[in-house]
């Protein structure tokens, strides 16, 4: 019951911006970070589970690790720089406050993210193919990330304009930490790779070859554009001798047949 109540805590936050800086104590306060980071792990382990599954049960698991591992690795590298700036540029916001206001972004991103896990499934068992998946994984995670990211905007927009306890230059500089962010993860997930396997695939728990992200992508929408756009079978022109009519095989350019290979 009080782990129910305390999640209920966590989304409480997205309704009342308030919320983020009431006067609570230190106690109240570990709490409901804790409770975050059990929200953070466990939609993240769960969307993880969805993803793997596509290959096999041993990938599912890892991939659901996977996931939790990035989410958090992301924050833990990033924070202390967006820390220390925004004290440098003289915000008032206490630590804690700053951690609840960051977790918060990443919980919703990984809600949003396994609210669309139906989706996948659906796909995957109709036969949508690998490429085509890994696109739908990678369109999820922004569209989850951009509503992640703007929660924590209009956080700190609340701050500066109604509690006075944070920089207007502050936000301007946090939606370039954003893009640091997202760089870092992307980063780290190109390192974390495979999430998703093909099924004639054998199982790994890192992949070895070189490229980027980027390149990743546009090759998966080339396959993925070239599979409904199958491209013609090439046409070879093979000289057949033809009888002419007194018996005799002939050569010349009116006897020759063509023949279609693939």
């Amino acid at each position: 019951m009080k782990t129910f109540t305390g999640i209920r805590e966590v989304f409480k936050i997205f309704q009342n911006k308030e919320s983020y800086f009431n006067e609570i104590n230190k106690q109240q306060s570990n709490k409901l970070i804790f409770n975050q980071i059990v929200l953070i792990c466990g939609f993240a382990f769960l969307y993880g589970m969805v993803m793997g599954s596509y290959h096999s049960l041993l990938q599912s698991v890892v991939t659901g690790l996977k996931v939790i591992v990035l989410f958090l690795s992301t924050v833990i590298i990033c924070f202390p720089s967006f820390f220390i700036i925004q004290q440098v540029l003289g915000s008032k916001m206490s630590f804690r406050q700053m951690i609840v206001i960051v977790l918060s972004g990443v919980v919703l991103t990984a809600t949003i993210a396994l609210s669309f896990a139906p989706i996948v499934v659906v796909f995957q068992v109709t036969g949508g193919n690998y490429h085509f998946l890994q696109l739908l994984h990678v369109a999820i995670f922004i569209f989850a990330g951009i509503f992640g990211m703007r929660l924590m905007v209009d956080a700190l927009k609340y701050a500066c304009e109604n509690k006075s306890i944070y920089p207007q230059i502050g936000v301007t500089v946090f939606r370039i930490w954003i893009i640091i962010l997202a760089f870092v993860g992307i980063q780290l997930a190109w390192n974390l790779r495979p999430f998703l396997c093909e099924k004639n695939e054998e199982f790994k728990i890192f992949r070895k070859y070189e490229g980027n992200f980027y390149t990743a992508i546009v090759y998966s929408i080339e396959q993925l554009v070239s599979s409904k756009n199958p491209e013609k079978p090439e046409v070879k022109r093979v000289p057949v001798n033809y009888p002419d009519t007194t018996g005799k095989s002939g050569t010349g350019a009116d006897k020759i047949l063509y023949q279609i290979r693939k």
